[in-house]
């Protein structure tokens, strides 16, 4: 995937999540008392006090002063900083500020609003907690606002800190969306298959087996960038202008499907970044023998309206290989060939992201868990859900480059930032952790933690 575009602190810890705290609130009453993350629904980010004023902010976990415990105040409610105790979410006329917990406006009505969401009212008022309008062309604002704004900036997620849990129901009945997939970022850029890269940029490569030993290392999860070339669709690092030996998307789908028909109770997905025509990709995919029968089209089974079905009766039905592009459907009208016409799913449709790095390869790194997809020109949320169905959740956990010991101690930690940063900021389980170098760290442990319980 684009690489500039990367804390097991045990496996104990992750798996400690699935103790909740507290039942979940019923649909016509406050959550009970504890500590949330106050999110909003339209961007997915999270109130956090700076330095005075509440903005809203990319979730950090507990590292931004975002965390907020709830209790009653007499008939309303107090968001109390975990960090500073006896300053709450509060307002000073018509912004967001934290003040003294004593203080009159301090307190707050919160009224369900459907969905799992609330509205934060000034008691005695409709004026609401929100998110400050969106500004042609531009995100919106940091700052929160109070004030009687459209209906869709003034819902907010109230998300547990500690989350209600439960465990992983039986093999037969767990559902796509509920099990974790290990996912190779740059699956192809290994230098074992072929080529990926123009010298000096080969000399990083984010995997160091091959996309075989990849599947029997239990990599069910591929991230590959395909380029146009004469010869087809390519797999290569931003370009493959100088590669020497570049492989063809179709011989590694093959390697793919040949391990699918060996093992038919195995389910792979394929990411594609994707920078061909609509046209060279199905060619390409024409050449695959055997993908057919066991190419997946949630589009054709009712998905959106009835949610995933069970992995089992997927694998039952020999439809065990999901492909995605990240291509725009949009695009591809204007071109006149929609690519999910030959099975091929937008991603954005299906999937959510978080943001594909986690910084430079060496120093410091971001743990933030926000949408890749939000920005000036779109906004897909992490938390986005709709009725019936709750799309897959990619969680990228890699670097700009990838460096061995970098990439080793970042997998080491992957399982605390699944559960104190991304799990809280999706509000669900990450369906696929996609890392570099997959054999260093042990990112396998996490995966397997995270397949002992769901997240409802």
């Amino acid at each position: 995937m684009r690489t500039p575009h990367v804390l097991l602190t045990t496996t104990v810890a992750l798996v400690a999540a699935a103790v909740a705290p507290a039942p979940a609130a019923g649909a016509d009453e406050a959550p009970p008392p504890g500590t949330y993350y106050v999110q909003s629904a339209t961007t997915g980010l999270n109130a956090a006090d700076s330095a005075g004023a509440v903005e809203q902010h990319r979730p950090r976990g507990d590292e931004d002063h975002q965390q907020w415990a709830l209790r009653a105040d007499g008939a309303a409610h107090l968001l109390e900083s975990t960090d500073r105790p006896g300053t709450c979410l509060g307002r000073d006329g018509d912004r967001a500020r934290t003040v003294a917990c004593t203080g009159p406006d301090a307190s707050w009505r919160i009224v369900p609003a459907g969905a799992d969401r609330f509205t934060l009212t000034a008691p005695g008022t409709d004026r609401r907690l929100t998110v400050a309008p969106k500004p042609p062309g531009a995100n919106h604002p940091a700052a929160l606002a109070v004030g009687t704004g459209a209906d869709d900036l003034a819902t907010w997620y109230l998300t547990p800190v500690g989350p209600v849990t439960r465990p992983m129901p039986p093999q037969d009945r767990r559902t796509l969306d509920q099990v974790t997939f290990l996912t190779a970022h740059n699956a192809y850029a290994n230098g074992v298959d072929g080529g990926f890269a123009p010298p000096f940029v080969d000399l990083f490569p984010n995997q160091t087996r091959g996309i075989e030993r990849q599947l029997a290392d239990g990599v069910r999860g591929f991230m590959l960038d395909i380029h146009q070339t004469p010869d087809g669709a390519i797999l290569c690092h931003n370009s493959c202008t100088l590669v020497s030996r570049p492989v063809a998307l179709w011989v590694d789908l093959q390697r793919i499907v040949d391990f699918l028909r060996a093992h038919p109770d195995q389910f792979v997905t394929v990411f594609l970044e994707d920078y061909v025509d609509p046209g060279v990709l199905r060619a390409e995919l024409a050449r695959v023998r055997g993908l057919s029968e066991v190419l997946y089209r949630p589009d054709r089974t009712g998905v959106r309206e009835n949610g995933w079905p069970a992995l089992a009766d997927l694998t039952a039905a020999g439809n065990r290989l999901l492909v995605f592009t990240d291509r725009s459907r949009a695009a591809d009208q204007a071109a006149g060939l929609t690519r999910d016409s030959f099975g091929v799913m937008y991603q954005r449709e299906w999937t959510v992201e978080n943001h594909w790095s986690m910084g430079p390869g060496v120093g410091a790194s971001d743990w933030s868990c926000h949408s890749r997809w939000y920005g000036a020109d779109t906004n897909i949320p992490l938390t986005r859900t709709e009725p019936g169905f709750r799309p897959l959740f990619v969680m990228n956990h890699f670097r700009d480059t990838a460096i061995a010991s970098t990439a080793g101690t970042d997998n080491s930690k992957l399982a605390d930032r699944t559960r104190r940063f991304c799990q809280p900021a999706a509000r669900k389980k990450p369906n696929y952790l996609a890392v570099d170098r997959y054999d260093l760290g042990d990112p396998a442990s996490a995966v397997a933690a995270l397949n002992t319980y769901t997240y409802p």
